[in-house]
């Protein structure tokens, strides 16, 4: 039976949960790990096993037992007739995604004391999204973008991946190049796996706290930011293509989002922002940056980049070039650009809309 540092000299006393032996992966390790941020499962103990007597006796079971069933907390998704996907999504469900459907907003409350609402809903889809959906994918055997599709386009990688995603991480807990010395039973040897099983779970653990605390710490707080730069653009531009933020933040999430919830636009309004102005710091004086907006889902790529002639051009060079004053920089890519005023960030907006 997998326990705690037996250091920390912790009572488990909490409801046995159960998962399978043997090779480990990512999903089962961040199901166990959310389960473990709930008070009801704070103190539970861990057995891994495939034998099904000792299963039985689990009060809630993951990723092994061929069985899904809320009623009765059994949480695999191997069985044949398994098609169960997060709402909104096509992605068939690991037993993280299965334990965070049903479990999810629990273990983001008990990260960030949310109360049930709009902002917990919205986190709630968000950690999903970004974050959750990849474990299931990734044991689902299904890639973000299809083989076949890549070998059609005629494209191919640049480089391998392969050792540096999560999942490759919480693999290199299962590498041993045979039992320790003191392991001289088979009993010796399930208590070492179980560790490094504890260890992979405790590192996926730690991604997911780490992401569902940040995004509610600055992601979630910038939505209302966002939403009320974005209903006052139209005083910046007319057709509403510049949209002004009082201080740094994470915002292009959200701007796709309103955009697609204001759908359609009002005659002469424009469908989307092309370009985000936003205060280097909070300091009176501040320089202000200009950001083309990406493209949702492209990377680097912008819905309008910064006009050729002004790229990598810097200072009084770059206010030669564009006739605005003020001109700090604009990157050799065309995405960002920055000016000593607001005036002059705003200028530039105004002039690369002509451009």
């Amino acid at each position: 039976m997998a326990t705690d540092n037996p250091a920390k000299k912790l009572k488990l006393d909490g409801p046995l949960i159960g998962t399978h032996s043997g090779h480990f992966h990512a999903d089962e390790a961040l199901a166990v790990s959310m389960l473990r941020l709930l008070p009801t499962y704070a103190a539970s103990p861990l057995v891994r096993t495939r034998d099904p007597a000792v299963l039985a006796t689990c009060h809630t079971v993951v990723d092994v037992g061929a069985e899904y069933d809320d009623a009765r907390k059994r949480y695999d998704h191997h069985q044949r007739e398994f098609t169960t996907t997060f709402p909104g999504h096509t992605t068939k469900l690991s037993s993280a995604g299965l334990v965070f459907m049903h479990y999810g907003k629990d273990a983001i409350a008990a990260l960030t004391s949310l109360a049930p609402g709009p902002d917990l809903d919205l986190l709630y889809e968000k950690i999903y999204t970004d974050l959750i959906e990849a474990f299931d994918a990734n044991d689902n055997g299904v890639s973000a973008i299809a083989p076949k599709d890549l070998e059609a386009a005629g494209l191919k990688a640049k480089f391998s991946d392969r050792g540096f995603s999560i999942a490759s991480v919480v693999n290199r807990y299962n590498y041993t190049s045979g039992p320790s010395p003191t392991a001289t039973t088979k009993d010796a040897e399930q208590q070492e796996e179980d560790a490094r099983f504890l260890k992979a779970s405790l590192f996926v653990g730690e991604q997911f706290e780490l992401e569902v605390t940040d995004r509610a710490r600055a992601w979630l707080p910038a939505r209302h930011a966002v939403a009320a730069a974005y209903t006052s653009r139209l005083q910046y531009d007319a057709s509403g293509r510049i949209l002004v933020l009082g201080e740094g933040m994470p915002w292009a999430d959200h701007l796709y989002n309103l955009e697609k919830e204001a759908a359609p636009q009002p005659d002469g309004v424009a469908p989307h922002v092309l370009y985000a102005l936003f205060p280097e710091s909070t300091a009176p004086d501040t320089k202000w940056r200009i950001r083309a907006v990406s493209k949702e889902n492209s990377g680097f790529e912008n819905r309008k980049d910064l006009p050729d002639a002004w790229k990598g051009v810097r200072d009084e060079e770059l206010d030669k070039v564009s006739g605005i004053p003020g001109c700090v920089f604009v990157h050799a890519a065309g995405f960002i650009g920055g000016n000593k005023t607001f005036d002059g960030a705003l200028a530039m907006a105004r002039k690369a809309l002509e451009l």
